[in-house]
């Protein structure tokens, strides 16, 4: 099974992949830390660097699914073609695909956990709240294959407990 995480940055994705992670055995996949080791082999991060970690993910993926292993890959997602890029590897790999969209409905919170958060990802700098209103403003509505593809969207004011319960449920069914 492919399990595709999709939401903005700070809105509990990563927490959550990790959990649904390790409930199942599954090998999660995030692309943030690949970004930071592509730019510390001295990529230039005026390169597009986001969409070389995305496509690494995508390969490390597809070569976890044909050991024969669950993923979950962590990732933003924000725009139809990286979610696109899911359904694809899914669908070439004969796999099941599921997205679980983290939001988190509490601005105030959001904010809060975006200007506290330290990732020790060392070579990528941490997203400050304005980069974040700015992709609020680029986040797609799902549309295309991705939108006919199960989804659940969690929201991470609630209990982390909840959320993964309910993932786990959706992830199930």
């Amino acid at each position: 099974m492919l399990i595709a995480m999709a939401g903005l940055p700070g809105s509990g994705k990563s927490t959550i992949a990790g959990v649904i992670g390790g409930r199942l055995g599954a090998s999660v996949i995030s692309v943030d830390p690949i970004e930071s080791a592509i730019l510390s082999a001295g990529i230039d991060s005026d390169q597009p660097t986001g969409l070389a970690a995305y496509l690494v993910a995508e390969k490390l993926a597809e070569f976890v699914i044909e050991a024969g292993h669950d993923v979950v890959v962590d990732a933003v997602n924000a725009v139809d073609p990286a979610r696109e890029q899911w359904v694809r590897l899914a669908q070439d790999r004969g796999e099941v695909l599921k997205f679980i969209e983290v939001v988190c409905s509490d601005v105030d919170l959001l904010r809060s956990r975006i200007e506290s958060r330290e990732r020790r990802l060392p070579h990528l700098a941490e997203i400050n709240w304005n980069a974040v209103e700015q992709r609020v403003d680029e986040y797609d509505v799902w549309s295309g294959p991705s939108a006919a593809v199960a989804r659940i969207t969690l929201d991470s004011v609630n209990p982390l407990g909840s959320n993964v319960d309910a993932a786990m449920a959706f992830i199930a069914s």
